[in-house]
């Protein structure tokens, strides 16, 4: 029988680096065989967003972040996973969020990483709204189907 996984979960609006995520989640560990990183990061849409606005529901975001990631662990057998996610403004290059999945074998690691970050493009309770290079703003952006 695997332990249970205890997720982090952090919702902030400080950049984050991958890299010690990554080795806060894996080291020491001898438990997994596959990790799996994913990335996502605010892009520019050539040249028409200076910025995103990303803003969130303190304390519920966090709540649904933590069901989602337990949720992934009870589906797949994984050994581990950090979920993180940015908000207030964000500009062109930056991570917006990063999702680390750690397992026995790629396939479940993969699975509960594409899990997640499909929550997180439809269903997650942040809000997005696009910052233009001539200084006006988008109305909410509305959530991918």
């Amino acid at each position: 029988m695997r332990n249970p996984v205890v997720p982090k979960v952090a919702v902030q609006s400080a950049p984050f680096d991958v890299g010690i995520e990554i080795d806060r989640l894996i080291s020491g560990r001898t438990d997994f065989g596959a990790s799996v990183v994913f990335t996502g990061h605010c892009r520019d849409e050539g040249g028409r967003i200076a910025a995103l606005e990303l803003e969130h529901y303190p304390g519920m975001a966090e709540k649904e972040l933590e069901r989602i990631a337990h949720e992934a662990a009870a589906r797949w057998p994984i050994a581990g996973l950090t979920i993180m996610h940015r908000t207030g403004k964000v500009v062109p290059g930056e991570v917006i969020v990063v999702v680390i999945a750690i397992g026995e074998h790629r396939r479940e690691a993969l699975k509960a990483t594409e899990f997640i970050m499909d929550f997180l493009k439809t269903d997650a309770p942040f809000w997005k709204k696009e910052h233009l290079p001539d200084g006006t703003s988008t109305d909410w952006v509305a959530p991918k189907q």
